[in-house]
């Protein structure tokens, strides 16, 4: 981790201007080219290590805001929901650095250990990427809720694939803070996001 000096850095204005906002947040949704990872199982887990392996890509995507001060992380973990069997959910904290073959036993079993677990209590909160998914639902906008003070954690929401033609979508929504990030950094999530998904071809 270290510490960004804002007094110097490029955005320093942005920074300065959105912090005064009471929801600072930014978001785009995007029906992503999924085709490469339909069928495959399970099939969450294979979106989440693309999709989180994508916002690690972008420097901007792991600043955070802590008291006064900007950090950037050299990697984040997500913090994904799990269904539990009542109608709630819990939370489950991966590191999705790993190869995705190492990657998948490691997430099955933590994934089984927060189901057993069944809390929403997350530790070092400031080094996640906060994950949801609307399996139910092929959205085209999501509105999420806004902490007080607001959070600077990107927020990636996945809805339920649909086919279109010879294509399986998936609507993605990442969302921001407008004092870290920009639509450029945005799109370049997106960017590398597909280009994760066609390593499985």
């Amino acid at each position: 981790m270290k510490v960004i000096d804002m007094s110097t850095d490029p955005r320093r204005d942005h920074y300065n201007y959105f912090r005064s906002f009471a929801d600072p947040s930014v978001g785009l949704t995007v029906h992503c080219d999924i085709t490469p990872l339909y069928g495959r199982k399970p099939f969450f887990l294979h979106l989440l290590h693309c999709a989180v392996q994508a916002a690690n890509s972008v420097p901007e995507l792991r600043r955070r805001i802590i008291g006064e001060q900007v950090v950037e992380y050299e990697s984040c973990h997500s913090s994904h929901t799990v269904a539990l069997p009542d109608g709630t959910y819990c939370y489950c904290e991966l590191d999705c650095s790993l190869p995705f073959e190492e990657f998948l036993p490691y997430a099955q079993e933590q994934v089984a250990l927060a189901k057993v677990r069944g809390s929403i209590e997350e530790h070092n909160p400031e080094r996640l990427f906060f994950v949801s998914s609307v399996p139910w639902a092929s959205f085209s906008a999501l509105k999420l809720p806004v902490a007080d003070p607001p959070l600077s954690n990107p927020q990636i929401t996945f809805g339920k694939a649909y086919m279109q033609g010879d294509k399986y979508l998936l609507p993605l929504s990442l969302t921001v803070h407008h004092g870290l990030c920009d639509g450029i950094h945005i799109a370049r999530f997106f960017e590398i996001f597909q280009e994760n998904c066609r390593k499985f071809q």
